[in-house]
Formats: structure tokens, sequence, C-alpha cells
């Protein structure tokens, strides 16, 4: 190329560009802004924004997404750019209220099954940054659906009170007395991670229980497992790296990721970075036990028919000792999630089966097989009981009546979809 063409190629491109942001397709983003769209692009990965706000074979953060609350249903917002069903129109300052406070644009109060009462902890940069990076989506015109709430929760007016009695608002203060590294970790589990939405209990009014933090909790007839330090139903023996590849592929050689931890680890924390899924795993292991919950011992005939049933029906995938197969089948034998308090996740993945997470760190992803088809309430009681006491596990034990009443709530559920 000549000296005397580079001048008019330089003029040339610079004219095109200019052209193309005068007269193309709209750039969503604002132009130079690039590092803070990317630090907002991980910002919206750590707080799972897309799981909650896709509807199945919906478009990416355009909303409508049904949320299982013990009130309702409730229906995800539109959160791409659309200045009309989306945010697209919404000041930083709107944005920054509507996570800080629970207070979206126009002033009505939003319900927490938008967590703002974790959100509220991320700093004004950060949301900032999350905001310019969504303002580089695809604008999606989608009208929110009605939430499904009986009088008078269906009054946004009742969240008032609520905010009153249940929530500070208040941004993330590091603790001087801790490292970096498990600031950084309190930081992404108590704000955008919003861990303790689905791994701490709840009160009669929606609220977290505080006192109870991260001890495990019922969630759409699952149970998330306690986070805590328990090294029978918690993360007293999960080391560091047992966590972080966890969150980084869905599995590890104690259990598998099934149920609603499956999208978190598709669409959040497989796409975060190792650092900060470092940073997690270094507070969550300095969480303290949990008081040990009393249980009682199962009858020797239940254990027997349980074990018949285990071995005829599951021992070929998780062998006759509970322990798996690594990197295919999961260990059953010391498995927190078999133990929890509830046994609502063993009994569901023997009713209807499960699909663990897959991404590029586990692209094969096995799937449990349904056995409530061919098996009666008695024999899933037994045989659940039987795994969350055998090889040394010890957790309480399962009723037939119980079987029944979560196979009766996700027939009901499955069909109302």
């Amino acid at each position: 190329m000549s000296r005397r063409a580079l001048p008019a190629l330089v003029v040339g491109a610079v004219l095109i560009g200019a052209g193309t942001l005068a007269f193309g397709p709209m750039a969503h983003g604002q132009i130079g802004d690039f590092a803070k769209q990317e630090r907002g692009r991980r910002l919206v990965a750590a707080g799972d924004c897309e799981a909650c706000h896709t509807a199945q074979d919906g478009k990416p953060f355009a909303g409508n997404r049904p949320i299982e609350t013990p009130f309702g249903t409730i229906y995800s917002a539109n959160i791409t750019p659309d200045p009309e069903t989306g945010i697209g129109a919404w000041t930083e300052a709107q944005f920054y209220r509507a996570m800080h406070e629970g207070i979206a644009s126009d002033g009505r109060r939003l319900y927490p099954a938008f967590p703002y009462p974790w959100f509220t902890r991320a700093t004004r940069e950060d949301v900032d940054d999350i905001r310019a990076y969504l303002r580089t989506l695809e604008p999606v015109r989608s009208v929110q659906r009605p939430n499904e709430f009986p009088w008078p929760l269906n009054h946004r007016f009742s969240m008032a009170g609520w905010n009153g009695l249940f929530f500070t608002p208040g941004e993330f203060e590091p603790d001087k007395n801790k490292s970096a590294e498990w600031n950084r970790g309190a930081y992404l589990v108590e704000g955008l991670g919003h861990c303790g939405a689905c791994h701490t209990p709840k009160d009669v009014f929606g609220a977290a229980k505080t006192s109870q933090s991260y001890q495990g909790s019922e969630i759409q007839n699952w149970f998330a497992p306690s986070l805590t330090g328990d090294t029978r139903t918690g993360l007293g023996s999960w080391s560091e790296q047992d966590i972080v590849e966890f969150l980084k592929t869905g599995r590890n050689k104690r259990t598998t990721a099934y149920g609603p931890m499956v999208p978190v680890i598709q669409d959040s924390t497989s796409k975060m970075t190792d650092g900060d899924l470092k940073a997690i795993a270094v507070y969550l292991k300095s969480l303290p036990a949990s008081a040990a919950y009393a249980t009682a011992a199962p009858t020797d005939n239940v254990m027997s028919a349980g074990k018949n049933i285990y071995i005829d029906q599951c021992s070929g995938c998780h062998q006759l000792g509970g322990d798996g197969v690594m990197n295919m089948f999961p260990s059953l034998k010391g498995s927190a999630a078999v133990q929890s308090r509830q046994p609502f996740s063993v009994v569901r993945l023997v009713l209807n089966g499960g699909h663990g997470a897959s991404g590029p760190g586990n692209p094969n992803a096995l799937s449990m097989p349904s056995f409530g088809w061919k098996l009666s309430d008695d024999q899933i009681a037994a045989v659940t009981t039987y795994i969350r006491n055998a090889w040394g596990n010890k957790a309480a034990p399962v009723e037939a009546g119980d079987v029944k009443a979560l196979r009766s709530s996700v027939e009901a559920k499955t069909s109302a979809y």
C-alpha cells in the first residue's frame, strides 16, 4: 500500500464508522464504555439475572419467567433496553433505586422475588456497570404478565409495611479484620449472588430468618442444602476446591447439581472468574456449623425393604456402597444433600428424575431417570430412608405421606404450566 493511499483509507474508515453510528443498526451500548460494560457483564452473571429474567423458549432478559412463591406466582420483568416494556428509559438513579430500595422507575414497590434485600448491598459503581451492560442487549418488546397473587398482596402498597418490618437498605461494608478475598466472597454471597434467598429459611411473611442464615430451606419442592460448616448436612467436609469445582461445573467428587441449582450453575457461577469463585469458597468455609437437628432412627423393616429396592433399582449406577462413579454418577455416601434436614430433593429426584448442569466444564452431564412411574409412595419412602441412613449417613426417615404430598404438589404445578 502506498503512503498516499493510507490517509485516504483512514479518512474513509472514519466516515464509514460515523455513518454506521448515525444511520446503521442501533448500537445499544454506550460507545467508549467497553470496560464498564464488560464489568457489568460479569456482575450480571454473578447476580444470575439471565436465569430469572428469561422465560422458557423466550428471548434472553425479556422477562415473563414464572417464579413460584408461597403466596402465588410472579412473572419476572423485561430488563432489555426496550423503552416501553423494558428499562431502556430508566435513568441510572432509577435503576440504582430499584436495586437498592426495591422501587421501580414509576414509584411502584417491587416484590422481594426480585432480590433487592440482597442487591441493596451492591455498590453504586457496580450497579451502574450492570445497567451499562444491560443497555447493550437487544431491545425486546415484551409486556410483563400480571402476577397471580391474592388480595391484598396483589396491591403493591402492602410492600411498604413488609419493607418497614424486614428490609434495611445499605451497601456492603467490608470487615477490616478480614482479608480482601474474604470480603470479596462476602460481597458476592450476601449481595449480588443472593445465596441466602434460597439457602436461608423464610418465616410466614416470606422474610429470611437471619438467625438461621444459610442453614438450608425448601424452594419449589426442592431443598436448598445448608451452606454452613456442618460436616453432615453442610460444607464442613468440603474443601475450597470442592466448592469452586461445583460452582464451575455443577459437580464434584461429592455431589451433582440438580433442580433450581442447575440454572444457577449454567447461567451464573460457571461464567464467573476463578478468582471470584475462590473468594466465595473462602467466605463459605468461614461460616460456622449450625446446630445439629434431631433424627429418629428408622425401623429395621423399613431399612431392609429400602435396601432391597436400592440394590434392584439404584446400585447399578450408585454402587452397592453408595460411592457412585467419579464424573458420572454422584456419591450418596456422606452426601450433605442426601442428609439434609428435609428430604425433598432426594425424594424429588427419585420421583421425577432430573438433569444435571451442563457447560464448558461439564458438557456431557448425565440425567437421573424417574422412578415415580413404577415405585409406590411406600417404596420411595423406604428407599430414600435407606439412602439417608446407610453407609454412615444419618437423617430423619421419610414417610409415605410426605412422598404422596410431594408427588401431588409436583403434578399440580406441572399441569398448571
